[in-house]
This record gives C-alpha cells, structure tokens and sequence, in this order.
C-alpha cells in the first residue's frame, strides 16, 4: 500500500494566470516563487517557455533561497505544424538544458522516471479553442497533419531522452488537438511507452467528458504524472453552454479550489492507493491573472483539502 509520504504535491505558474507569456498582467516569476513557498508547497514547474529566465545560475539561486525545485518543464505550443518544428525542438533543449542543470528533485521510491519531466501539450488553434469540451462539434486533424503532429511530438521527446536524460509526458489539454477520448487513445496506439508518457489532469478529462479514474486506469501503464484541478459545476454548466475559449471560461472561475468542484478526489485517493502510485501530482487552477486576490487562499485551501484526503 502506497503512503502518502510516496507522494509529493506541487504547484504549476499557471495557478497565477500565467499561460500567455504575451499577457501585461503576469505577476513576476520571483513572486511566483515567494507565493509557491507562502502556500506550503516545495516544488513547482516551470511554466509556460519564456516565462522564466533561462539563465541557469539566476534562477537555481532564487531556487536554493526559497527551497523549492522544478519538477517539469512545459511546452504549450502549435504541436502540429510542421513549420514550427524548429521552434519545438530550440524549446526542448533550452528547456531540458535548463531544469537539468538545477539542483535535482527528490525521487520518489517506485517512481517511474526521475524527474524534471518535460510536459508536451498542444495549443494555438482558433477553432480547437473555442470547441473546448465539445467533443462533437471539435474537428478532428486530418491523417496528414495528425502524423506530423506524432513527427512533432517524437522529435522532441527524443531529443529529451537522448540528449538530456529527460523523460517526456504528453499532456491532452482543453482546446488543443490531443483533448478527448478518441485523441487519446489514438495517441498512445501511435506513440511507443519508450518514447514518452503520459500526464493525465484530472480537470481536463471531466472538462472534456472523460472520467478521471476510467482513463487513467484505462491508461495506468502509461501515467508517469498527474495534475489535479477541480472543476465548478454551476459555472461549467454555464460555459458549456457558450462558445467561448478554454481560458476565458478558467477566467470566469470554471476552475475552483480542489475540494470544491465536482471530482472526486476520495475516490481518486482510494484509486491512486490501490495502483500504489509514487511520485509528483501538480495542482492547477487556472485563472485570468488579474485575479490575483485569492491565489495564495485557493492554493492553502487546496493543499488542506488534499491533506485532509490522505494527500
């Protein structure tokens, strides 16, 4: 049976708003820093590229200062087009180059892979976008661009491997190209377990009407990371009702505290034991970052949740 001290949580930029590094409104990555500590938490990832600095001495002494380490690097980006290729690929070695050049995190017994992991998720399509959660009327990619979508997503997962030590989890998202059931399992017919993993949310599944627990059991020899959100249903029920982009319904609160939204985590803690998961769960909540008043009470109140859950 796995002990909860086989689990660490962690927290993610985008719990502050930051998906857009274009966005005026981001608080600074040092604030982000001070805040992860304020909340109680040891780790984080790095966010979206760009966000914070690639310079490997600046950002390992703001780490060493505040205790914390980086548990993943993130690539949210057109994972489609084969003419930003080059892009993905720059982003993956400065990435990996960066979060494997920092003080190393702990690992956990019977974890998988070490980590940081390099967490993959497409983003950057109009038309995905504002089709978030609606698996029916969500256009599917064409077998061309599909296949230069899984070219994308090997390229850089073996550069991270190969070149870094670095394990890749592709991440399905709201809005972007790999969201839904049938997207998911095509993905992992199409992309080999040596190759990278997977990191399953479970907002993003009920956000796209899959259960938490059925898909990642469904895919448990695929999981290599977990991040947890919750969803409100009042307000889902509202934005489902719209046609609106995936981050201006997290910007009208459609993402809540863990604890009070409609999953439920019991039953996930329950299933996590039994499957005697070990290793790194990274709580999200994304926001419109000029909501900045209750970060710091919504992360505490999500980790105290968490806590009281066996987390």
């Amino acid at each position: 049976m796995t002990n909860v001290s086989s689990i660490t949580v962690t927290c993610a930029p985008c719990c502050w708003g930051v998906d857009d590094v274009k966005n005026p409104h981001l608080p600074s990555w040092e604030t982000v820093l001070d805040e992860t500590v304020a909340a109680g938490f040891g780790g984080l990832e790095l966010g979206p590229y760009g966000y914070m600095p690639l310079d490997t001495v600046l950002v390992s002494d703001a780490l060493e200062k505040r205790g914390l380490s980086i548990i993943a690097g993130t690539i949210f980006d057109n994972l489609v087009s084969c003419d930003n290729r080059e892009n993905l690929l720059r982003q993956t070695r400065e990435i990996c180059g960066l979060i494997t050049s920092l003080n190393k995190p702990r690992q956990h017994v019977g974890q998988r892979f070490d980590v940081p992991y390099l967490t993959v998720m497409d983003w950057g399509h109009d038309e995905r976008d504002y089709a978030a959660g609606h698996s029916d009327r969500a256009v599917r990619l064409s077998g061309e661009n599909w296949r230069q979508m899984i070219d994308n997503i090997r390229a850089i997962a073996t550069i991270a491997r190969d070149e870094f030590g670095v394990r890749t989890t592709i991440h399905p998202h709201a809005g972007g190209y790999i969201e839904f059931a049938d997207e998911l399992a095509r993905l992992v017919a199409d992309i080999d377990a040596d190759i990278a993993g997977l990191c399953l949310d479970t907002g993003h599944m009920v956000y796209s009407g899959m259960d938490p627990i059925e898909t990642l059991d469904l895919y448990w020899d695929r999981v290599d990371y977990i991040h947890f959100k919750d969803i409100a249903p009042v307000i889902y029920d509202q934005i489902m009702s719209q046609k609106i982009r995936f981050f201006d319904a997290c910007a009208a609160g459609v993402m809540c505290p863990i604890g009070k939204g409609n999953i439920d985590y019991s039953a996930i803690r329950t299933f996590l034991t039994a499957k005697q998961y070990s290793g790194y769960i990274t709580i999200e909540q994304e926001r419109d970052p000029r909501n900045a008043g209750s970060i710091l009470d919504d992360l505490s109140a999500s980790r105290t949740f968490l806590k009281q859950t066996g987390f």
